[in-house]
């Protein structure tokens, strides 16, 4: 398969994605309660839009969860997966496309809805796979997309660089860098993408212990695959004294142990005429400080005394 890595923009090891998903897609049903409950969510965005959506693309495919949460919802017709590989696309939809986020296969303007759920936090370009999105979209077409945000399994990775450091003295990249809700927007909007919205959601799932945890992640296909990581496993005194540290600092009365996952779910529409638009500055017929009773204090002028804005 063309890699689409480029010499300064590789964060991430795309060849260890590509074969981390392909082994999960064995027995991801095993694993894979996270990504149904994300796909019901991202789904469920739909339902507040009163539109139809007849052709419609999954972008890095994750399995049957979004298909299976999209099924009768939003008109649509036609819905076509695109992973990265083939154990991904498999049981997805009638029509698939073996493709890298990053380098999609699709003609301009094909797509009135493109989702993605829980891929594109391991995309080396992401304005750039943002981009080919909003190109593949219809004027007025719609982008859903889901995928962890900056505090996700933050437990995991404190635990995680605490060990090593105490052990090895040292500390490596063991957790995969997630997206900023703050940049978030910033992307769609750079993008091209009209009326830009990304919020978030935060799921805290509790498990027997922490290697429990560290097994699900193994069997999402979402162990990390950094380019800078070290090569080869982790050292067992490494990964037990992590799950010490995260016993000790996170166990509760029963045992059991929570982990964050942090969703940032991403909105945009490819821009139409018919769109509504932000208002030109100095455009309103109405003043707010009217509307609110208050008094208008000019911009660059110093609050007085009893104004807000007072020290």
């Amino acid at each position: 398969m063309n890699d689409t890595e480029t010499d300064d923009i590789r964060i991430f090891d795309r060849r260890a994605v590509r074969a981390r998903r392909e082994r999960a897609a064995r027995a991801l049903p095993e694993h894979d309660f996270l990504m149904r409950e994300v796909a019901d969510r991202l789904a469920d965005r739909l339902d507040d839009i009163r539109r139809r959506f007849p052709r419609a693309l999954d972008l890095g495919s994750r399995g049957p969860a979004l298909s299976r949460a999209v099924a009768g919802r939003a008109g649509i017709e036609d819905w076509i997966c695109a992973a990265p590989t083939p154990a991904a696309a498999r049981d997805t939809a009638p029509l698939a496309a073996i493709a890298e986020e990053e380098a999609m296969p699709f003609a301009e303007g094909v797509f009135d809805l493109v989702l993605s759920s829980f891929a594109l936090h391991w995309v080396n370009d992401l304005p750039g796979a943002l981009l080919q999105v909003r190109r593949c979209l219809k004027p007025d077409g719609l982008f859903l997309a889901a995928l962890p945000g900056g505090d996700s399994l933050v437990e995991l990775r404190a635990a995680l660089l605490e060990a090593e450091a105490a052990i090895t003295g040292g500390a490596s990249p063991r957790v995969s860098p997630f997206v900023d809700l703050r940049d978030a927007a910033g992307l769609l909007q750079r993008a091209g993408f009209a009326l830009p919205v990304a919020d978030i959601d935060t799921i805290t799932v509790s498990y027997a212990d922490p290697l429990a945890l560290m097994r699900d992640l193994r069997g999402m296909g979402e162990t990390g695959a950094m380019a800078a990581r070290p090569r080869g496993f982790l050292r067992r005194d490494v990964l037990l004294e992590a799950a010490r540290i995260y016993q000790t600092h996170h166990g509760g009365p029963d045992g059991r142990v929570p982990a964050t996952f942090q969703i940032a779910f991403l909105t945009g529409w490819a821009p139409h005429a018919d769109q509504p638009n932000a208002l030109r500055p100095g455009s309103a017929q109405a003043r707010l400080a009217e509307a609110l009773g208050g008094e208008e204090v000019a911009s660059g002028v110093k609050a007085g005394p009893g104004r807000p804005g007072e020290a």
